[in-house]
């Protein structure tokens, strides 16, 4: 049997260190709120398009780096990103195939999972954040979605990521 030749971890890692970037980049008061979840987007589509390649371990992997860029308690986004790693993995041919709509409802209740286990780790050490840190980002990276999804899929055919 002929295994198959795996092609673009440097640009499966990029696009992990770009979403690291955009989520340490300065940005005015009024709009610090409405943050995507660059991370969490990218976690998605990789975990939805080559989920045999970047499973739970990368998204574990981001989360901890994601824990000490945000200063917050060691090993809280980076359960919750597994656990959005995991659930695509899951959903990962009925995603595929969604229109870009239902897609990005469907990274809205993914996304709203990964907030509630954020709320609930920051809950048991006494620092829950209020509902509109939570929906904010939630709506935004829900609208962001399918321009990260049509982006992603670009660059993945152009170097031809498998």
């Amino acid at each position: 049997m002929k295994t198959q030749e795996r092609r673009g971890s440097s640009v499966i890692i990029i696009s992990f260190l770009v979403s690291f970037m955009l989520l340490m980049m300065p940005l005015p008061d009024f709009m610090r709120l409405a943050r995507p979840e660059w991370v969490a987007m990218v976690v998605i589509y990789w975990s939805m398009a080559l989920p045999q390649r970047v499973s739970v371990g990368y998204s574990w992997t981001a989360g901890l780096v994601v824990d000490v860029i945000r200063d917050s308690l060691l090993g809280q986004h980076a359960l919750a990103l597994a656990l959005v790693s995991f659930i695509t993995i899951r959903l990962h041919q009925r995603l595929r195939v969604y229109p870009p709509g239902q897609q990005a409802a469907t990274v809205f209740l993914i996304i709203l999972i990964n907030f509630l286990i954020i709320l609930w780790i920051r809950g048991i050490i006494g620092a829950a954040p209020s509902l509109w840190q939570i929906l904010i980002p939630t709506f935004t990276t829900a609208l962001v979605w399918p321009f990260v999804f049509i982006l992603m899929r670009y660059v993945r055919r152009q170097f031809q990521v498998s």
